[in-house]
Parts: C-alpha cells; sequence; structure tokens
C-alpha cells in the first residue's frame, strides 16, 4: 500500500511507503498475490545416499516382490489361450504375453528408487511364483535375473534420476532383450534368426507398453491410494495435489 501527500518531487513533500510481502499458501502452492507455484518438473531422488536403504525400502520391495510373485504364477496359468491364439496366427507375437512378466523389476525401480531394487524386487517375483510350482521349473529364477538386469540397467542409465512414464518405459523396454536371448537357447531352438529377431522386437515394445507403461499407472495408483507416503512417489502426487 502506499500513501502520497504531494506529487512526488515535490519540494516540501514527502512520500511514504509500505510495501506488501506475498506470503505463499502451504495448502494451495499460490502465494496472497494469486500467483501460483510452479509444478515441481523432473522426479525426485531417493532419500540420503542411494545406497543408503531404510528399513521400509527392504520391507517394501519384498512385499511388491511376493505379490508380483503371486500374480506371476497366476498370469502362468492363464497365458496358454492367448499365446496360442497369437502362435498360430504369428509365431513371433508370443512376445506379446510375455511382457507381463517384465513387470515386477520396473514397479520396484520406480517405487524403492535405489540401485538393486528393480532387480531385488524381479528376482522375489520369480522366485514366489516357483513356490507353487511352475511348467518352467528353475529355468523361472534365471528369467528373474535377467529381466530384473534389464530394469536395473535402464535405471542406471538414467542415473536414478529420472522415475517417469520415459524411464518406466525405458526399464519396460530393457527388461526384454537378456530374456529374448535366454528364450531363444531354451524355448524356441527351432526357430530360424529371423523369427527369434522379430519375437525378441515384439516383446521390447510389448515390455515398454505393458511392463512400463501399466507399471508406472499401478505406481501412481498405489501412490494417490496413500499406500506409498514414504517414498519420493508419493511425495509427488502430493505436491501435485497441492498446486
Amino acid at each position: 500500500m502506499s500513501t502520497t501527500n504531494t506529487p512526488a518531487g515535490s519540494p516540501g513533500t514527502s512520500t511514504t511507503s509500505t510495501a506488501t510481502t506475498s506470503t505463499p499458501d502451504a495448502s494451495t502452492g499460490s502465494t496472497g498475490t494469486g500467483t501460483t507455484t510452479p509444478a515441481r518438473r523432473g522426479s525426485i531422488r531417493a532419500s540420503g545416499s542411494l545406497f543408503g536403504w531404510r528399513t521400509v525400502d527392504l520391507l517394501t520391495v519384498a512385499f511388491l516382490g511376493a505379490a508380483f510373485g503371486i500374480a506371476y504364477w497366476g498370469w502362468g496359468l492363464a497365458y496358454g489361450g492367448p499365446a496360442d491364439l497369437l502362435g498360430k496366427a504369428f509365431p513371433p507375437l508370443q512376445g506379446i504375453t510375455a511382457a507381463p512378466w517384465l513387470m515386477a523389476g520396473v514397479v520396484g525401480g520406480l517405487v524403492i528408487r535405489r540401485p538393486g531394487a528393480a532387480l531385488l524386487c524381479e528376482v522375489i517375483a520369480a522366485l514366489v511364483s516357483m513356490l507353487p510350482g511352475t511348467q518352467w521349473g528353475a529355468s523361472t529364477l534365471v528369467s528373474g535375473i535377467l529381466q530384473g538386469a534389464g530394469a536395473e540397467i535402464a535405471f542406471l542409465l538414467l542415473g536414478y534420476g529420472a522415475f517417469g512414464l520415459g524411464a518406466a518405459a525405458l526399464a519396460g523396454a530393457l527388461s526384454a532383450p537378456l530374456e529374448a536371448v535366454y528364450e531363444w537357447q531354451v524355448y524356441w531352438t527351432d526357430w530360424g534368426m529371423d523369427y527369434k529377431l522379430l519375437y525378441g522386437a515384439i516383446l521390447t515394445v510389448s515390455g515398454a507398453v505393458i511392463a512400463g507403461g501399466l507399471g508406472w499407472l499401478l505406481t501412481r495408483a498405489l501412490a494417490k491410494a496413500g499406500a506409498l507416503g514414504a517414498f519420493p512417489v508419493g511425495q509427488e502426487v502430493r505436491e501435485t495435489r497441492a498446486v
């Protein structure tokens, strides 16, 4: 507010000026003048040292891995029908039905955001899915290691500092190549290299869309439900609501 007795600069006059300071509104992210605080750009990194795993990190990655393990086991019982239909149309299309098994590493990395989280979550999922019995036996664990390693490489390439949809898609995509090469040697031995390469490409794209896209949506849904309040993704959701 400004109070002026006579025109500024006139002889014998005085000007009294009182500045008004806008203070941020913590609940809305805006100032008293109506200026909106811009939303955060980029992802929030894990707190403290990247290698400083907390107890809640360990418990959560174990829970996520176990939950995905049960889902993987269920998908192992159900996927045969869709896989057979796709295989009859064009055998490499079976890469589409393999993509859901790439999701645990993506979600583990998006939630925990520490080195090793993606790999550990995928390996736990593989181990849990083996407990009730699986037609693939010990090769399930090998697949879990290869898939988790691929997702881990994606987050490593991003410096464990990006966890948006693009990062999730990259993690889902990179979960596929090592697994595809392994399957060439174990499951698709009678295919020519053209089919093998097409299978790898389809699995990679499906990994980006299904494991990456759906994994990102699942992570955001869990955060919005309040289940991930102790993690950076929970803070990101809270900040989005506050703006």
